[in-house]
């Protein structure tokens, strides 16, 4: 059976920045939770096209970016305290700059893996000040479509811990974002 996670999360960064951000395969292991000791094991990269040229001189910075084509093995610890790592080897599959990027598993814990993550311009209301002044910044959209291995057993494994520990990861990686985005463009 297919499952579906999506979240989403409003960052005051201009667009360029938070795919910038999430776009360098050396913010993942920073993404994700401690307990996990993720690394990467290899890394082969395909260059993403040329980026756009930045309309705004502060934007224009140089990262790496993992390109359609570009495979990462992670190595993770499945659950807390657990001795033995797993491979998860992902292959990015799309890529468009400021728009979205999406990596399949190609080996790895799950019977199937397909995740986005997108990114749109949205301005909000500054509710912290009188008035409400609008603040340019950006959703960051994540939507992964995963089965489960072992047939009923993976089924089990989804319903009593799979679901829930897929929602923690990705509060984690929310809460990380929003302390290390500041700390990667601290004049932005």
């Amino acid at each position: 059976m297919r499952y579906s996670y999506h979240s989403e999360l409003w960052l005051p960064y201009p667009v360029e920045l938070v795919f910038a951000f999430y776009a360098n395969p050396e913010n993942l292991p920073r993404l994700m939770p401690p307990w996990q000791k993720a690394r990467i094991e290899e890394a082969s990269f395909a260059p993403p096209p040329p980026r756009p040229v930045a309309t705004d001189p502060s934007l224009r910075f140089s990262t790496i970016a993992a390109g359609a084509g570009t495979r990462i093995v992670l190595s993770i610890r499945p659950f807390p305290f657990c001795p033995v790592r797993l491979p998860w080897e992902a292959l990015i599959s799309e890529f468009a700059w400021n728009d979205h990027f999406a990596d399949d598993q190609v080996r790895g814990p799950f019977a199937y893996w397909h995740h986005t993550h997108s990114v749109r311009s949205e301005t909000r209301l500054d509710h912290t000040r009188i008035g409400g002044d609008p603040i340019a910044g950006t959703i960051l959209r994540d939507d992964v479509e995963y089965e489960m291995p072992f047939g009923k057993l993976g089924e089990l494994a989804q319903r009593l811990f799979i679901a829930r520990q897929l929602r923690a990861t990705f509060d984690y990686r929310r809460d990380r974002t929003r302390e290390l985005l500041p700390r990667a463009y601290p004049n932005r």
